[in-house]
């Protein structure tokens, strides 16, 4: 796939990150538990994403689980708590501001995660150019958020 079609994609995600986030916090209020949202959102995702497994060509992947530092696995984890803390935040401040601090934190631990290579990434040095960038975006988080 060409790479620029992976920049789309992360585009499309991102949109659809900021509507599930949103989606999660309403569903948490309208039920008074932000908690039990979270669960069930986290529920309706396994299965889910259990049926996506299924349905690959490569069943046979999980048998490499094995071969995965246990560590790793805490992503689920913390994808869980970070949604649950999201679902709490979102109808304090806004969809707006949080999604756009969000993507501030987002965009620092990216660079530190390219500059380590850490979890795959490949490793893309930090530079005076992308530190003006971190610069630019939280400066632009700071407009959108406070003014």
């Amino acid at each position: 796939m060409n790479k620029s079609l992976y920049y789309l994609l992360a585009f499309v995600v991102g949109l659809v990150i900021a509507a599930h986030l949103s989606m999660n916090a309403d569903v948490g209020q309208k039920i008074e538990n932000a908690r039990a949202a979270n669960a069930l959102f986290w529920s309706i995702g396994a299965v889910v994403a259990v049926i996506i497994w299924l349905a690959s060509p490569d069943r046979s992947a999980i048998t490499r689980i094995k071969d995965v530092n246990p560590l790793l696995l805490l992503a689920g984890a913390l994808g869980a708590g970070l949604v649950l803390a999201l679902a709490i935040i979102i109808p304090k401040i806004g969809a707006g501001p949080t999604n756009v601090t969000l993507l501030t934190g987002q965009v620092i631990a990216a660079v530190l995660i390219s500059q380590f290579a850490l979890w795959s990434s490949p490793q893309a040095s930090i530079s005076a150019l992308k530190m003006l960038g971190v610069v630019v975006m939280v400066g632009g988080a700071y407009m959108a958020v406070v003014l």
